[in-house]
């Protein structure tokens, strides 16, 4: 029997969860950046000025960024490394790649392209200084596979910079909640033409490992040393390990 997973608040089998997560940001792709800055209040930029500012990553380095998506992370880093530098953008999800691509380009920022599934990486062992993955992990079906991976792909002395939704400081969890489960579906239904793909954002960061458990997945698959840090009281959290 095969096994299953979660999707959001569901269950379904692991062979269907990757084409599930694909049709939610299929759908969500062309309003994605706009759904960001509505619902975080514009907080996701700071998140991500947070994770650039903080990541010791320095001109010439290569940064691998995992689920980019539409690219913020990857025009930080093209910025950080500069010309002697490689910033490769990658996602699995074909639509989202290509908004981030096209933007980039709009942008005059060149980098460096892949349609790339994180469980099995198309790079070498040893190659990348710095990957990051800004909101994408919780989607992934096979988390510690995709970790493990990373931290294949990371030479000795690098890090991994995971930016992800984490479990929210308790007093404040019943007004998240009403927020995530009534507001972020309506303003999905409202934008983005869309409330079921909210409502499973909502769901997924609920089922996604807490600050500590994640801590313990990255060092049970190898990593040397983790660190998080909390911003926004929990809402996201930025764990940093390394690899020795």
């Amino acid at each position: 029997m095969e096994k299953t997973t979660h999707f959001g608040f569901k269950n379904v089998a692991e062979s269907e969860k990757a084409g599930k997560v694909a049709e939610v940001f299929h759908s969500v792709a062309r309003k994605y950046d706009v759904m960001n800055d509505l619902m975080s209040g514009g907080l996701h930029r700071v998140w991500k000025h947070f994770t650039l500012t903080t990541s010791g990553v320095k001109a010439g380095d290569r940064v691998l960024d995992i689920a980019g998506g539409t690219g913020d992370l990857a025009r930080g880093w093209s910025r950080r490394v500069g010309s002697g530098g490689e910033v490769w953008l990658t996602d699995i999800n074909s639509s989202m790649l290509t908004v981030g691509r096209d933007r980039l380009l709009d942008e005059g920022v060149v980098l460096p392209v892949s349609l790339a599934d994180a469980e099995h990486l198309p790079f070498p062992d040893n190659y990348f200084d710095c990957v990051s993955v800004a909101f994408g992990l919780r989607n992934m079906t096979h988390k510690d596979v995709a970790l493990a991976e990373m931290r294949r792909v990371l030479r000795p002395g690098g890090k991994l910079l995971v930016l992800e939704f984490s479990r929210i400081w308790k007093p404040l969890s019943p007004l998240y909640d009403l927020y995530s489960f009534k507001a972020l579906p309506l303003m999905g239904k409202l934008i983005a033409r869309d409330a079921a793909s909210y409502q499973y954002l909502a769901e997924s960061i609920r089922m996604h490992p807490d600050q500590e458990t994640l801590r313990r997945i990255m060092l049970d698959v190898g990593f040397d040393k983790v660190d998080y840090h909390n911003l926004s009281g929990g809402v996201v959290a930025l764990h940093k390990a390394y690899k020795f």
